[in-house]
């Protein structure tokens, strides 16, 4: 059964000056979005602590859903952070998705005593990683995975969180998205690493790997992040007027059955996220019904 398209916007984590991150959630919030995403890079500088961060917003908000994008999994280990988005869906009523991925920036996280791993071993970690997320949630009396880089010996997890928890992944490369098809709930990918000329490709990477397993592909959450700009007519996309986004976005619905929107504006961060959410969406809504 298809899924409802979504609509959201990234909030920096930037704790320069330190109460922005919670005025762009609470606009966003404010503006009917539904997703809120936080990146996850705590080697920078900049940023605060994206899962501290997150719990934070999900404390002063009431209704939106907040997404790490994505939890950097060398630096986190993924039975807490199995607990840590378990007992945060309980806390909020379900107002959160696990987004989760490899790493990417390794110099950066073996700085912070991280493991440098290459393409194929971090595939493989993230593998094992969703094998003990999903014993940690699972709600029996004790648990054990066997792993390489992961692995959980006799835990007894809890709490079990809702049935809509999911992870989401950042995935691109072939292995990454047939595993994102096999065994991951929802997709993230940004457009600036996954153009539109690889869009089609990717996902029917995903649907056949989902479709191979016996899973329906339209019941993956497949969310994209744009960065660009709401405003005058533009050759470039995501960076034209309201009808230019709306037909974009909707040929990625019905083209190529993406179901979610995350908005990075470009510059003007509140005017741009006010366009987007009162002007954009509803127009995409309506040319989709």
């Amino acid at each position: 059964m298809a899924l409802p398209v979504l609509f959201g916007a990234n909030v920096d984590p930037v704790w320069q000056p330190p109460d922005a991150p919670l005025q762009h959630a609470l606009t966003a919030e404010r503006l009917g979005l539904d997703l809120i995403t936080i990146q996850d890079h705590p080697y920078q500088v900049a940023f605060y602590d994206a899962w501290t961060l997150l719990t934070y917003l999900a404390g002063r908000t009431e209704r939106v859903t907040l997404v790490p994008t994505v939890a950097t999994l060398p630096l986190r280990p993924p039975a807490m952070l199995a607990k840590s988005a378990a007992s945060l869906d309980l806390l909020t009523g379900g107002r959160v998705q696990l987004g989760l991925g490899t790493g990417a920036f390794w110099d950066a996280i073996v700085a912070m005593d991280g493991p440098r791993r290459g393409p194929r071993e971090a595939v493989d970690a993230l593998e094992e990683a969703i094998a003990v997320i999903r014993a940690m949630w699972s709600g029996k009396p004790s648990v054990r995975v066997s792993g390489t880089h992961y692995r959980l010996a006799g835990v007894r997890p809890g709490p079990p969180p809702s049935p809509g928890l999911g992870i989401w992944l950042g995935a691109y490369g072939p292995r990454m998205l047939a595993l994102t098809g096999a065994k991951a709930d929802g997709w993230m990918p940004s457009h600036a690493f996954l153009g539109l000329d690889r869009l089609a490709d990717a996902v029917t990477r995903i649907d056949d790997a989902a479709t191979a397993v016996g899973r329906d592909p339209a019941g993956l959450r497949k969310i994209y992040n744009i960065s660009g700009l709401v405003g005058r007519e533009s050759d470039q996309p995501f960076q034209g007027s309201v009808q230019q986004w709306t037909d974009q976005l909707t040929a990625l619905v019905t083209e190529h059955g993406m179901n979610g929107f995350v908005f990075w504006p470009a510059d003007d961060h509140e005017n741009q996220m006010a366009r987007f959410a009162e002007e954009v969406v509803p127009a995409v809504r309506a040319a989709l019904d």
